[in-house]
C-alpha cells in the first residue's frame, strides 16, 4: 500500500493538471480497492490493480470494514503524516485553487474535494486537519460566488464531513465568519437552487445537536503544514469567540447555534427547526 501511496503522491505533488489527474484517479483507485473489491484483490499493492476495480463489486458499509487488512493497514498508515492522504489531497486543493485560471482546474478540484470526503469518512481523525484556519478558510473561499456551482456544492458537502461529529471544528468554523458566509449565500437572489439546496441541508445539519468528543483526537500532521494563500477570515486561530464564550471544541447546544444563526438569518431557524422536527432529514440519525 505505500507503494501505491508514493505513487500518487508524487503525482499530486507535480505541477502538470494531468500528473495531478492521475494522482487523484490513483487515491481513487486505492480507496475502491478497500471499500470494493473482494478478499482476493485486495493483495494487489500497485496501482494498475487499483484503477482496473469493476464498479459492479460488492459495495461494503463503513461497519464491514473494522475486519478488513486492507482497510487496518489503511487505516494505521493514516495516523502519521508521512501517508496522511487527506493532508496530500489538502495540500494539493489548495495549490489547484491558487492557480486559479479560467475554469481549468475546477473537475479537479471538484474530484479532490470528493476524495477529501471518503478520506474523512474512512479515517475521522483526520477531521483534525480542519481544526487549523488555514484548511477551514480554504473551504470557505470555495463557498464564495466567484467559484462554480458544482464546486460549491461539493465543497458545501465537504464542510459537512469536515464538521461531522467534531465540535472543534464547528467552533473554528463560526469563529472564523463561517456563518456569515453561508448566510449571505443563502439570502442572495444570485444563488442557484441546486446550491441553495444543499445549503439547506447544511443549515439543517448546523441546528442538529451535537455529540460530545469522546476523545481529542491526536494530529497525523504533528509537522508543520503549508501555509493557505487564501485570505485571512474575521481572525487567526487566536481570535475570540463570540457570543456563548465557549472554547474550541466544547459542545454548544441547539439553542445557543441558534442564536448565533439568528444574527446572520433572522426569521429562518425557526422555520428550519420546525423542519428538522417533523422532517428528520439525514434519516433522524442526527436528531
Amino acid at each position: 500500500m505505500e507503494s501505491l501511496l508514493s505513487l500518487a503522491f508524487d503525482n499530486l505533488s507535480a505541477f502538470e493538471p494531468a500528473k495531478i489527474k492521475k494522482g487523484l484517479k490513483q487515491v481513487e483507485g486505492l480507496l475502491a480497492q478497500i471499500c470494493l473489491s473482494g478478499p482476493a484483490k485486495r493483495g494487489q499493492d500497485n496501482a494498475a490493480a487499483a484503477e482496473e476495480q469493476q464498479p459492479q463489486l460488492h459495495r461494503k458499509g463503513l461497519g464491514d470494514l473494522a475486519g478488513d487488512p486492507a482497510f487496518r493497514e489503511f487505516f494505521k498508515l493514516q495516523e502519521g503524516f508521512e501517508w496522511n492522504v487527506a493532508q496530500r489531497l489538502l495540500t494539493t486543493l489548495d495549490f489547484l485553487v491558487a492557480r486559479g485560471g479560467e475554469g481549468q482546474y475546477d473537475l479537479l478540484i471538484i474530484n479532490a474535494l470528493d476524495l477529501i470526503q471518503g478520506v474523512l469518512l474512512l479515517h475521522p481523525p483526520s477531521k483534525v486537519l480542519f481544526s487549523r484556519a488555514a484548511h477551514m478558510n480554504l473551504l470557505l473561499d470555495l463557498i464564495e460566488p466567484v467559484n462554480t456551482p458544482a464546486i460549491q456544492c461539493a465543497t458545501i458537502i465537504t464542510l459537512v464531513v469536515a464538521l461531522l461529529d467534531s465540535p472543534a471544528n464547528v467552533r473554528v468554523f463560526e469563529r472564523l465568519d463561517g456563518l456569515l458566509t453561508v448566510a449571505s449565500l443563502f439570502k442572495s437572489r444570485e444563488t442557484g437552487r441546486e446550491v441553495k439546496f444543499r445549503l439547506t441541508e447544511f443549515l439543517y445539519f448546523y441546528l442538529t445537536p451535537e455529540a460530545p468528543p469522546a476523545s481529542k483526537p491526536s494530529s497525523p500532521t504533528s509537522a508543520s503544514t503549508p501555509t493557505s494563500p487564501t485570505r485571512d477570515r474575521a481572525g487567526s486561530d487566536t481570535a475570540s469567540q463570540q457570543g456563548s464564550g465557549s472554547r474550541s471544541g466544547v459542545t454548544l447546544s441547539v439553542d445557543v447555534k441558534k442564536r448565533k444563526l439568528d444574527q446572520h438569518l433572522p426569521g429562518v431557524v425557526d422555520a428550519l427547526l420546525r423542519d428538522l422536527d417533523r422532517y428528520k432529514p439525514f434519516g433522524g440519525v442526527l436528531s
